[in-house]
C-alpha cells in the first residue's frame, strides 16, 4: 500500500509535517510495510514557511526589519534548497504584531516586507514565494516598494511617509534607484483574496475596519487608492485596480503584481505544485488530508479541498483527519473527501486538546483504527 499524506497544520498544536508523521505512525501499526509519503501543506498564510522549509529540507533565515509601525524587530523567512525564498508578509507587516490599541492603518506600513525581500536578494535568492495573509496595513504596498528602491514621492520630491497617510501624499513614482537584482527576480504570491483595490469591495472598505480604520477614513483612503492606481497605470500601462487580488493585504497584491510582475496564485495550489504532490498522488492507493477543524469554511476551498480535488482527478480515495468537526463539515463529502474523522479521544479541555503530544497521539491512534477498518473490509491493500 502507498499512502500519500498531505495534512494542513493543526494550528497552535502540530505543524503540517508533524501531523503527517503522526498519521504515518498510525498506518504503520496496521500495515508495517506500507509506503507513506508525507507532503507539506499550507495555503499561503501562517505556517507556509514552516511547512515548506520542513517538507523540502530548507533552512530558516533571520533579518532585522521594520514592524508595521516602524519599530525594529527580528523576522524569520525560509530559503529552500534551490534558493527560493519563502516569505510570510505577516512576519514583518502582520496584524498579530500589534496590540488591539496599536492598530492604525493610517501609519501601518509594508516596509518590513520589502526589507525581507531585500535581505533574501542579498543572500542570492531570485525566486520568491510570498504569502500575503494577515496584514496590518492599507498602504497599497508602497512601503514594500520603497524598501526596494522605488521612489514614492510627494509634491516636494521626497519619499512619502508610512501607511495610508503616506499614500494620500503620493504624486509621483520613480524607479531609478530600484535595486538592479530585482530585474532577475520572479515572484509567486499565495493569495486567496479576490477583492479589487478600490470601490465597495476594495481593501479600504472590506478589510481596513478590522485593522483599526474608522468609518470616517474609509472613503478618503479609497480615493487615495484610486489615485495611486492611476499613477501606477502611468508607470505600468497594464495596471488595473479591478484585477482580482489587487486588494489583498491592503493593496500589497496590487504592488507586487504591477511593480514586481508577480504571479498571483491560489495559496494551496501554489504549495501543491511546489511540493510535487500531484506526482505522488498519481501512484497512491489512498490520500489522507485534514486540518485542525473541518467545517463549511473548509468546503469553500481551503487546502484539504484542493488536495481532495487533486486526488479525485486521479481517481484516488480520500480520507481526512481533524481535531474537531463543526457545522457544515458534511459539505466536505461533496467536495471530494470520502470520509472524515475527528481525532479527539475523550472529553478534555481545549488546552489539553492543543497539547502537541496529546494531538500527536490522538492522530496516530485514530489513523490506526481507521486503517484497521480498511484492512478488515478490503483486500486491496493486503
Amino acid at each position: 500500500m502507498k499512502a500519500v499524506i498531505a495534512i494542513d497544520s493543526f494550528k497552535g498544536s502540530l505543524s503540517s509535517m508533524e501531523a503527517g508523521k503522526a498519521t504515518a505512525d498510525g498506518i504503520k501499526r496496521v500495515f508495517p510495510d506500507a509506503e507513506t509519503v508525507i507532503k507539506p501543506v499550507a495555503d499561503g498564510g501562517e505556517g507556509t514557511v514552516e511547512a515548506l522549509v520542513s517538507g523540502l529540507e530548507g533552512c530558516l533565515a533571520e533579518a532585522e526589519v521594520s514592524d508595521p509601525l516602524g519599530r525594529r524587530i527580528k523576522a524569520v523567512y525560509g530559503i529552500l534548497p534551490d534558493n527560493t525564498a519563502v516569505i510570510e508578509m505577516s512576519a514583518a507587516s502582520g496584524l498579530p504584531l500589534l496590540s488591539a490599541s496599536e492598530r492604525d492603518v493610517m501609519h501601518a506600513t509594508t516596509y518590513g516586507t520589502g526589507e525581507l525581500i531585500l535581505d533574501a536578494v542579498k543572500r542570492g535568492c531570485r525566486n520568491f514565494i510570498i504569502g500575503i495573509g494577515g496584514s496590518a496595513t492599507n498602504d497599497g504596498g508602497i512601503g514594500c516598494l520603497q524598501a526596494l528602491g522605488f521612489g514614492m514621492l510627494d509634491k516636494d520630491g521626497k519619499q512619502v511617509g508610512y501607511g495610508a497617510q503616506g499614500l494620500s501624499q503620493l504624486v509621483r513614482i520613480t524607479d531609478e534607484n530600484v535595486i538592479p537584482e530585482l530585474e532577475y527576480c520572479r515572484f509567486y504570491v499565495a493569495c486567496d483574496v479576490r477583492n479589487p483595490l478600490c470601490g465597495e469591495n476594495g481593501c479600504s472598505r472590506i478589510f481596513a475596519p478590522q485593522k483599526g480604520a474608522s468609518e470616517a477614513i474609509i472613503d478618503p483612503m479609497d480615493v487615495s487608492m484610486r489615485s495611486y492606481a492611476e499613477l501606477t497605470a502611468g508607470f505600468n500601462p497594464s495596471a488595473s485596480p479591478d484585477t482580482a487580488g489587487a486588494g489583498a493585504a491592503g493593496g500589497l497584491g496590487f504592488a507586487l503584481m504591477y511593480y514586481l510582475n508577480a504571479q498571483i496564485c491560489q495559496g494551496a495550489d501554489l504549495i501543491i505544485k511546489r511540493t510535487g504532490l500531484e506526482e505522488a498522488v498519481k501512484g497512491a492507493d489512498i490520500v489522507i488530508t485534514g486540518e485542525g477543524c473541518l467545517d463549511d469554511q473548509t468546503a469553500m476551498g481551503k487546502a484539504p479541498i484542493g488536495i481532495a480535488a487533486l486526488a479525485k482527478a486521479h481517481g484516488k480515495p480520500v480520507i481526512a483527519f481533524s481535531g474537531a468537526v463543526r457545522h457544515g463539515a458534511r459539505l466536505c463529502n461533496e467536495k471530494g473527501i470520502d470520509a472524515f474523522f475527528p481525532v479527539l479521544r475523550s472529553v478534555c479541555t481545549l488546552e489539553e486538546a492543543m497539547d502537541a503530544e496529546n494531538a500527536r497521539s490522538a492522530i496516530a491512534d485514530t489513523a490506526e483504527q481507521v486503517f484497521r477498518t480498511i484492512r478488515m473490509f478490503s483486500k486491496t491493500f493486503i
